[in-house]
């Protein structure tokens, strides 16, 4: 993900569109693109600030979240479901469709896991013996 221009830039820049420069003649001046001085100043009339915006994914939980509480209950009520009997159970239910790997990482972050031993039954993982 690249990295905004500095405040410093950006207000250097609107100031020279707000003095009467046209707002590609800002940005050859400052060795930037035309469509940043562009967006900058349509930035500043929108919000009043030369600010970036934020960058990456919104803070949320996703289209999952709302259906957490249901997918907690299904998998306590039925603790050896598969992810993709899960999906096919979302699916049906709630006409929501999500990839089963998708799933697994919604019940990881709300620290639920299930790790199942060699027998294909629930239980701790089992380690070495000692003394063999």
């Amino acid at each position: 993900m690249g990295k905004p221009y500095s405040i410093d830039l950006r207000e250097r820049v609107q100031a020279e569109v707000e003095n009467g420069q046209s707002r590609r003649a800002a940005a050859r001046r400052y060795d930037v693109s035309a469509s940043f001085a562009v967006k900058l100043a349509a930035r500043v009339c929108r919000t009043g600030s030369a600010e970036p915006a934020r960058q990456g994914r919104p803070p949320g939980g996703g289209k999952l979240a709302p259906y957490l509480t249901a997918l907690l209950e299904w998998v306590s009520a039925e603790p050896d479901i598969t992810m993709p009997e899960l999906a096919a159970k979302l699916k049906a239910e709630k006409d929501v469709a999500a990839h089963p790997a998708s799933l697994s990482r919604v019940l990881l972050k709300a620290d639920y896991c299930f790790k199942k031993n060699a027998c294909g039954l629930g239980g701790r993982a089992r380690g070495r013996a000692s003394g063999s």
